[in-house]
């Protein structure tokens, strides 16, 4: 799995239309938190109770029609996004990067997150509805 900086991953899928950039946080996060322009939502953990979702691979499967498509994760700071990677290449995806610091980066000394990093912190497209 390659670790891509939030530029770097934006870049990427700008440029090649045939990359899949999905958002691997819970729905909740993805649609009130806000999430990257153009990416889907295929949940890693699943509310209430945040388990695993045991369907992921499949789901993404379903939505890149082969295991060769690129496909690039990112989640709230770049951390589920790695277990939903080795997840995909398990099931013998060979095409997925991760995006480093995440949609919203890690938390800042007063435990507030968009600060230190993450997609929104560099200024790359996104949306909230």
């Amino acid at each position: 799995m390659e670790h891509l900086h939030p530029t770097k991953a934006y870049e990427i899928v700008k440029e090649s239309p045939n990359t899949l950039l999905i958002d691997c946080r819970t729905e909740v996060e993805f649609f009130y938190v806000g999430h990257p322009t153009d990416a889907i939502n295929i949940e890693w953990n699943t509310a209430p109770d945040f388990e695993v979702n045991e369907h992921f691979a499949d789901e993404v499967l379903r939505m890149a029609g082969r295991k060769d498509r690129p496909i690039v994760l990112i989640c709230r700071s770049g951390k589920r996004s790695v277990d939903a990677g080795l997840e995909l290449e398990k099931h013998g995806f060979t095409n997925v990067s991760n995006v480093l610091e995440g949609f919203e980066g890690e938390l800042d000394a007063e435990h507030h997150r968009g600060n230190l990093g993450g997609w929104r912190k560099h200024g790359l497209p996104w949306r909230q509805v």
